[in-house]
């Protein structure tokens, strides 16, 4: 890319700012300082603390939308992880009443318009992965009403009524409560999030959603073949759904060589007892360690670019955003190493050919599209039916 490249972009990202799909800055924030956000303070340059994300940098890399991810760990079982997840939510809440000059609480596409035209970041949440509710369709209405607005329906481990992409298949997909909670999500305008699912699971969850769906960090399983990427034919039924599928960086999801070696500095974290995603500095001096005796396959712009091209291409421009997955992930791409490095991204699709109305379909106008989308089904539904009072034990004939 050129510098002219690199100028049109910052130009473009003025105008449509980026929509970014998912954020782990909460859940950071947790394991470095357990909340206390005087000792994070993202006002300022956090790169010294091993953060992606503050607010100079979000400035910088054009970011007009945030959802920030009110994630828990999947080992979080039962009421634990719906503590957890209000405690995430909390945080969120925390950030944007600490900077109101930059960030906007946002529930709706109306409010993301409203904040790009107040010059501020709207401020969304996603949860990611159903243990967050425990089963219970009641606590799925709650977290709605608290603002979240997306729901990854798995983490990296099953629920009870939905398959992982990388865990053993139990449930062949949804179950008839996992629809339940799609139809649910539908009629409270709560976006359906299939990133981590089962390809089955993405099958069933599009079969059974009567609203648009989301990718809210995934890439393209024909350009890099890890479980956790979309396949061509779902890609495609994205089209006909409306959804979007939201590029990840993350370089083991992105690049092929990097998918044996994220295997083996796994195993080699939890040899030293230590969790896999985790990014403290303990976590880090540990991945270093190993890293130096195995040199790490580096992904770079060009690598995400490429998933991009391939999406465009099978799921088609309406139908494509970006996730980048900051604060959630060990290692980043080079050129993206944190979230001020959108507008190198978006130079090298510049530079790739991609037009200008294409770019901001990609940045900004798909992902408003698909919650208005969400939105409207949601009044649609609910003037023919009630919030659902079904239970796991009643659909599947298990559980409470």
């Amino acid at each position: 890319m050129t510098a002219d490249h690199l100028a049109r972009a910052r130009e473009l990202l003025a105008a449509h700012p980026v929509v970014d799909g998912h954020n782990d800055l909460p859940w950071a924030l947790r394991e470095h300082v357990h909340y206390d956000l005087d000792r994070r303070d993202i006002a300022t340059d956090q790169s010294a603390t091993g953060l992606h994300t503050d607010l100079p940098r979000l400035r910088a890399g054009g970011v007009g939308a945030q959802f920030w991810s009110v994630y828990v760990r999947t080992d979080m079982a039962g009421d634990d992880a719906v503590s957890a997840t209000l405690e995430q939510i909390d945080v969120v809440r925390q950030l944007a009443a600490r900077h109101p000059a930059d960030l906007r609480l946002a529930f709706s596409a109306d409010d993301m318009e409203a904040a790009r035209a107040e010059g501020r970041i709207a401020s969304l949440m996603g949860a990611e992965g159903g243990h967050s509710i425990n089963c219970s369709l009641a606590t799925l209405r709650a977290l709605h009403q608290l603002g979240v607005r997306y729901m990854t329906l798995t983490h990296n481990d099953n629920v009870p009524w939905a398959d992982s992409a990388t865990d053993e298949p139990a449930a062949g997909g949804l179950t008839r409560f996992g629809e339940e909670v799609v139809r649910e999500m539908n009629r409270l305008g709560m976006l359906v999030d299939l990133s981590h699912v089962s390809a089955d699971t993405m099958r069933d969850a599009l079969r059974v959603s009567e609203a648009p769906v989301i990718f809210s960090h995934s890439s393209a399983r024909a350009v890099c073949d890890h479980p956790r990427n979309v396949p061509d034919d779902v890609l495609g039924a994205l089209a006909v759904n409306g959804g979007v599928a939201m590029v990840t960086f993350v370089p083991k999801f992105v690049l092929p060589e990097a998918v044996a070696w994220t295997r083996a500095a796994d195993e080699n974290m939890r040899a030293h007892g230590l969790h896999h995603l985790d990014t403290s500095a303990e976590a880090m001096a540990v991945h270093r360690a190993f890293e130096a005796g195995h040199p790490r396959p580096v992904a770079t712009v060009a690598t995400v670019a490429d998933h991009l091209d391939h999406m465009r291409e099978v799921a088609g421009v309406d139908h494509i955003g970006i996730g980048g997955d900051y604060d959630g992930t060990a290692f980043t791409p080079e050129g993206l190493e944190d979230v001020a490095g959108y507008p190198r991204l978006i130079a090298e699709l510049l530079r790739r050919g991609w037009s200008d109305a294409d770019l901001a379909k990609l940045t900004w106008q798909n992902a408003v599209r698909v919650l208005r989308a969400a939105e409207d089904v949601a009044r649609g539904l609910s003037t023919v039916r009630g919030p659902s009072i079904a239970t796991i034990g009643q659909l599947d004939g298990t559980g409470a």
